[in-house]
């Protein structure tokens, strides 16, 4: 099988596109296949987050190009700035993945943090589209740890 060993990026087309949600977009090594039916090993060299629009270059000096997989998500927004940062702040004191926009919040649908948000006064409605989060605070992939 062939192998993807690193991540590049590229203007020409693809060999083939692999759809991952969230979760699979955190590797090291797996075997995907892509959505024409390519199937390649990713092999890296350590784990990382692939985001959407990633390149995997494959051994023959094709690549694959990545997309995140549309998921059941929700959308917080608020009513004003101080609203959406107050609402912010109890998303991560729980430490979860959340996309931050200027007006928004997004992140992985949870009745139990959807109910929170709600009596917290934001309006939160159930979308599905690609997952795009945050990275950690410290360059480290996705989180961070409490030892810093």
């Amino acid at each position: 099988m062939i192998r993807a060993t690193s991540t590049t990026h590229s203007h020409s087309e693809p060999a083939g596109i692999v759809t991952l949600d969230y979760d699979d977009r955190y590797r090291r090594r797996i075997a995907l296949t892509c959505d024409n039916g390519l199937e390649f090993l990713l092999d890296l060299p350590k784990v990382i987050e692939l985001r959407d629009g990633d390149d995997l270059l494959l051994e023959d000096g094709r690549h694959v190009r990545v997309r995140a997989a549309p998921e059941l998500l929700m959308k917080a927004t608020a009513t004003d700035p101080h609203h959406l940062i107050r609402t912010a702040w109890h998303v991560g004191n729980r430490h979860l993945p959340c996309e931050i926009h200027a007006d928004h919040l997004i992140l992985r649908y949870d009745h139990v943090i959807f109910d929170m948000l709600e009596k917290l006064g934001a309006n939160v409605e159930k979308i599905e589209a690609p997952f795009n989060p945050e990275g950690g605070a410290y360059g480290q992939g996705r989180t961070h740890s409490h030892a810093h």
